[in-house]
């Protein structure tokens, strides 16, 4: 990489990733999009492998070829709660998604809290699930991101994701935090104090353009295809609250843009890519004031 290229992914802008979701056309072309834009990471999707028309072998060998690092792995969806047949194909798919994730040297598998009404609402039931699946997850060395959808059967706000962390007691089983449902959900941010930082393993960010989600069908439809990108929204401020309380609180992970666009996915890759550019610029540069660190400067990643 030459000297320019190197200033280009240099600085304090290396936590911020962006997602596949965002993005039209095939692999190859996205990683191409999100490397050129000035990331040096991006989150997949299962669908990103197993759609490669070389195979997933190949998708996986084109990502290692990008340098890009993989953020983390989704989405296994409602895992937890279900008994017998139901719970044994769940644990199948687990094993399949847990090994492509190891494939691609990604260390972050991302699981949705569920909206099955078939899973149990019992907590130590839950608990038992989650920990289940980090026990699979242990010896390919990858974590576990349990994340609260805001519709979700049982856990639909990330205090009750952090009570079934908190009671699994896995060392690698943390919480995913998504900006979107946190908003949605209207959780108070004074919330975040509960957290232990170093078991916060992704922070998804995303804005939209609407102050309120009247119903569950339209946040429903709202996260699934009109997200914007931090700061082309109208929650542009308590995306920097939320960005600076979980710095303050000693979060140093990563951050990805979780932004399902319909209308992103007709334009071109590259110019989706440099929107979600300069939101992380805003985000590393402008919110968290850290774009030109002093001597012994805290910065983004230890």
């Amino acid at each position: 990489m030459n000297p320019s290229a190197m200033n280009h992914y240099s600085g304090n802008l290396g936590d911020f990733g962006m997602d596949t979701i965002s993005l039209a056309g095939p692999l190859e072309a996205k990683l191409q999009a999100v490397r050129a834009a000035g990331f040096g990471q991006i989150m997949l999707a299962a669908r990103d492998l197993v759609g490669h028309p070389g195979g997933w072998q190949a998708a996986v060998a084109a990502v290692k070829q990008s340098g890009l690092r993989v953020t983390g792995f989704q989405v296994l969806r409602d895992f937890e709660g279900l008994s017998g047949h139901l719970h044994d194909y769940k644990i199948d798919i687990a094993k399949s998604m847990l090994e492509m994730c190891h494939a691609l040297g990604c260390r972050l598998l991302l699981v949705c809290s569920s909206t099955s009404v078939h899973a149990s609402g019992d907590t130590a039931a839950l608990a038992k699930d989650l920990r289940k699946l980090a026990m699979l997850a242990i010896s390919l060395d990858i974590r576990i991101a349990y994340e609260a959808l805001s519709w979700g059967r049982t856990v639909n706000e990330f205090t009750q994701a952090w009570e079934l962390v908190c009671e699994a007691d896995m060392p690698n089983l943390g919480l995913g935090l998504d900006s979107f449902h946190l908003f949605a959900a209207n959780t108070p941010l004074d919330d975040l104090e509960m957290l232990e930082p170093h078991k916060i393993f992704l922070v998804q960010l995303a804005d939209f353009m609407w102050a309120e989600l009247a119903s569950v069908q339209e946040r429903m439809d709202t996260a699934r295809h009109f997200r914007v990108f931090p700061g082309e929204g109208v929650h542009s401020q308590a995306l920097a609250t939320l960005v600076g309380r979980l710095h303050a609180l000693g979060y140093r992970g990563d951050y990805s843009f979780e932004v399902f666009n319909d209308d992103y996915r007709q334009m071109p890759l590259d110019a989706v890519a440099q929107r979600a550019w300069r939101s992380a610029q805003w985000l590393g540069e402008d919110v968290l004031r850290r774009s030109v660190p002093l001597p012994n400067q805290m910065r983004l990643r230890r």
